[in-house]
């Protein structure tokens, strides 16, 4: 390989268009060409991400996503060093994913943790890959090893297993053996365990600022460590770095990206993870505060990094580091390494033979009968009644009528339409984040005329608005349960009957369904501690 081949496997782009030929003109002004194939002829990167997004806008269907694979692999090894390609997405499922239905939707990881089955979470990221691995896609940015242990901190939350780092070690290393599988297996993708050294304990969002995070080595060895321990020991393919800064371990001041004491010191040294180590993306605020986005890669690559997320400039950044190595500011040596783990990760994955799908076998493999079910099965293990204090559940008699209340217009609408296939006359009034007085009024009203108000709740702690929803339905008189439908801190504000379904999707509001009727009783148990108003302990939840 050539200095830059070598260089190109170090990056991995994002791209703008669904089809390898379209012409998009996003992708002239960031890359000086016209179609996603164009960027890998010119720039042969190792590898390339997928976003549904209205700026990336790569996903529509499975069969599409396909077929895009196809078309970027044949390109890919057509040019350049030939070397197919890593494609990537973020498929954690739950708040984050990026392929949605028809494609199989599992719960997300604190829903898995609040389940506390291994073996579900092992079922639902080996189903995951399987799907991912028909549409072309051979790595997925998860799972999300953070240990969320500050219940305000705005990007984690319900993407992490729980507060209890051996109980998040346990999940993350059972669902990397899921992704996975085996070496060489058809149906596996490289996981990626993330945010390095941890993010569960910011009360910023990285996307937008340089949070900090206040730990000390001793701390960190205690909290953080335990599941990036534990997929190291699983064998996971690739680890991503966090855009924090944890002035008790490194105190310069740089990102833990940026870090060598965290990178190379933590990472590599003290854990003795030798595979491969990716930036999270190089266009979010905490790693650019600092440096220029032409400094930003090289300084990565010193830190003990292999590679280079979704840089700005994508040209600026392999120029940047071109001159380095010429410079002699790193070694060809150092850019070798890099390579070599991130072919030995291709290999190992089956990522360079047999690369292209079967286009027409999607339909078949992606969204099957038998994954759907195993789907909804293990989201069923996964509600928590937290509160019954009236015994108002499971519900004895089917309701007349019932009113659906609260925060979102899809959530609200799924679950009515649960209750409706039940045979209960359903009431839907979406009061969204921020209900109006006219809102919560309207919303007395129509509770005054059912059986039954169920509410659904999302961040009280910053929603008085929503909060006096709460209470006003609950002056009424009539039977209120209230629903806590991401992160599970809303039950620690005053109501007799309180659960957590840690997820808005349409499983998540079928298991509700059938928890609130009596069809399944609740098994799931709080994966992380409820500080108050009222305190709730890890671990807990009532059965029936």
């Amino acid at each position: 390989m050539t200095l830059e081949e070598k260089v190109g496997q170090l990056f991995v782009t994002y791209l703008n268009g669904q089809s390898p030929d379209e012409v998009n003109p996003v992708n002239r002004t960031d890359f000086g060409v016209d179609t996603p194939a164009q960027v890998v002829a010119k720039f042969h990167p190792g590898g390339v991400i997928y976003f549904n997004n209205s700026s990336r806008d790569n996903i529509d269907t499975p069969k599409q996503v396909a077929a895009l694979s196809n078309g970027l692999q044949r390109s890919a090894t057509s040019s350049g060093s030939r070397i197919p390609l890593a494609i990537s997405t973020d498929q954690e499922m739950g708040i984050v994913t990026r392929i949605g239905a028809p494609a199989t939707q599992f719960p997300g990881n604190m829903a898995l943790g609040a389940g506390r089955s291994t073996a579900d979470a092992e079922k639902a990221a080996t189903i995951t890959a399987n799907e991912l691995r028909a549409m072309g896609i051979n790595q997925d940015f998860a799972p999300d090893a953070d240990v969320n242990s500050n219940p305000v901190n705005p990007v984690i939350g319900v993407r992490s297993y729980s507060s209890d780092p051996a109980l998040a070690a346990d999940m993350t290393a059972a669902q990397v053996r899921g992704y996975q599988q085996r070496y060489l297996a058809k149906g596996a993708v490289s996981a990626t365990a993330k945010h390095f050294p941890g993010h569960g304990d910011t009360a910023e969002d990285s996307h937008t600022s340089l949070p900090v995070v206040d730990r000390t080595v001793e701390q960190w060895r205690e909290v953080d460590a335990p599941p990036f321990r534990a997929a190291i020991a699983a064998g996971i393919d690739s680890i991503m770095t966090a855009h924090i800064q944890t002035p008790r371990i490194d105190p310069s001041g740089e990102p833990a990206t940026l870090s060598k004491p965290v990178v190379t010191g933590l990472l590599r040294e003290e854990l003795r993870y030798d595979g491969v180590v990716i930036t999270d993306s190089l266009g979010m605020a905490g790693v650019r505060q600092l440096h220029s986005d032409a400094e930003i890669p090289v300084l990565a690559l010193k830190a003990g990094v292999d590679q280079l997320l979704m840089p700005v400039d994508l040209g600026l950044a392999v120029t940047s580091v071109l001159n380095a190595v010429r410079t002699g500011e790193i070694s060809e040596r150092r850019i070798d390494q890099s390579v070599l783990r991130i072919l030995r990760m291709k290999f190992l994955r089956g990522m360079l033979t047999n690369v292209l799908v079967d286009v027409d076998a999607v339909p078949r493999k992606v969204g099957s009968a038998a994954n759907l079910a195993t789907a909804q099965q293990i989201t069923d293990r996964t509600t928590t009644v937290v509160r019954n204090d009236d015994g108002v559940l499971p519900l004895r008699a089917k309701p007349a009528s019932a009113l659906v209340t609260g925060w979102g217009e899809t959530t609200t609408t799924l679950l009515a339409d649960r209750l409706t296939a039940r045979g209960t006359a359903t009431t839907r009034l979406a009061t969204g984040s921020a209900p109006t007085d006219a809102q919560i009024a309207a919303a007395e009203q129509a509770a005054a005329r059912s059986d039954v108000v169920v509410l659904l709740t999302n961040a009280l702690s910053g929603q008085p608005a929503q909060r006096s929803l709460l209470a006003r339905l609950l002056a009424t008189g009539k039977p209120v349960v209230a629903v806590a439908v991401q992160n599970p801190y809303d039950v620690g504000y005053d109501a007799p009957t309180w659960l957590a379904t840690y997820s808005y999707g349409a499983g998540a509001m079928e298991s509700l369904a059938k928890v609130v009727y009596g069809e399944v009783g609740p098994k799931a148990k709080l994966p992380v501690e409820v500080p108050g108003p009222t305190r709730f302990p890890l671990g807990h939840g009532l059965t029936w």
